[in-house]
């Protein structure tokens, strides 16, 4: 977030003579409280200054990379997640070929009979599927996919930091969202959302804008 000239110089102030009411800062700046308003909401919102009632301002002592990383922390998947796209695990490879390149997604989340998560399936997977002369429409996709318990899942409460490490860590494009279901005494999986390495930069993009910050 880049500051004005004259936040920059309310932040100065607030450093060197913090906690300073908004009718102090704005007598320094021969301008009222009014004008300054805006200003002062910005700078708190953004976490460079803090407020408490009948003290005054004071600057919170973070810079630029804490108040980052503060506000990421606080981004959750269910913010940024995207809508779902899935195969029945019955289906064949040809028609997750298909499903793949229609909805032009990398990675294709499996589901059997009452549309619980049972695998996951990625580019890699079809394009190992497809080498040499098998018959692509006979090849069910539960044969080829990576099954359930070994799919890596987040959940929408889950913050995006800690999704983007599974992702990095287990060299992946994107995981599914999953909401935890009891059935007859065993914790399954319903598919609620995907959140990819594009989620996630647009995570990013939010941090950036100005429109977080007014």
């Amino acid at each position: 977030m880049e500051l004005n000239e004259r936040q920059q110089r309310i932040l100065q102030i607030v450093k060197e003579e913090g906690p300073i009411t908004g009718e102090q800062i704005a007598e320094k700046l021969s301008l009222t409280r009014a004008t300054l308003r805006p200003d002062l909401a910005i700078l708190t919102m953004a976490g460079f200054l803090d407020a408490r009632p009948r003290v005054g301002y004071y600057y919170s002592g973070k810079n630029g990379g804490q108040l980052f990383n503060e506000q990421m922390q606080k981004l959750t998947v269910k913010q940024f997640q995207s809508v779902p796209v899935v195969v029945n695990e019955s289906a064949s490879v040809y028609d997750a070929i298909c499903i793949m390149f229609l909805e032009d997604v990398g990675t294709l989340f499996v589901v059997n009979k009452k549309s619980r998560l049972a695998g996951i399936l990625s580019r890699k997977d079809l394009l190992r599927a497809s080498m040499g002369k098998q018959d692509l429409e006979s090849i069910p996709v539960s044969i080829i996919m990576t099954r359930m318990p070994n799919v890596t899942t987040c959940k929408p409460e889950d913050t995006i930091v800690e999704v983007a490490n599974k992702l990095i860590n287990k060299q992946i494009d994107g995981v599914p969202v999953v909401r935890e279901v009891e059935e007859e005494g065993i914790i399954v999986h319903e598919v609620i959302g995907r959140l990819t390495k594009t989620n996630i930069a647009k995570a990013f993009v939010y941090m950036a804008s100005d429109d977080l910050h007014t």
